[in-house]
């Protein structure tokens, strides 16, 4: 019975973990506007904003972080404020 409820639980957070918070690149804002705007809205370490932001700039978008739809919207929400282009997928 504690196995059946242990998968359920696993199964349940997987799909709430089922979103992207996605960067996408514009020809507007500086590397360092966008790395500040990632550390301040996602909580990001400096290095893994600059290597987000490099990939969205070169591949055209980036997905910069993965969780419920409940705790990416404020991060969208924040980068939005701040002009950035991004969404949740």
């Amino acid at each position: 019975m504690k196995e059946k409820t242990k998968i359920e639980k696993n199964t349940k957070k997987g799909k709430e973990n089922r979103y992207d918070l996605t960067l996408f690149n514009d020809d507007i804002h500086t590397f360092d506007y966008v790395i500040e705007s990632l550390i301040d809205a996602c909580q990001m370490e400096s290095i893994q904003a600059e290597q987000c932001t490099f990939i969205a700039h070169y591949k055209g978008k980036c997905s910069v972080k993965r969780g419920s739809y409940r705790e990416l919207k404020p991060m969208r929400d924040r980068l939005i404020e701040r002009k950035l282009i991004c969404s949740i997928d």
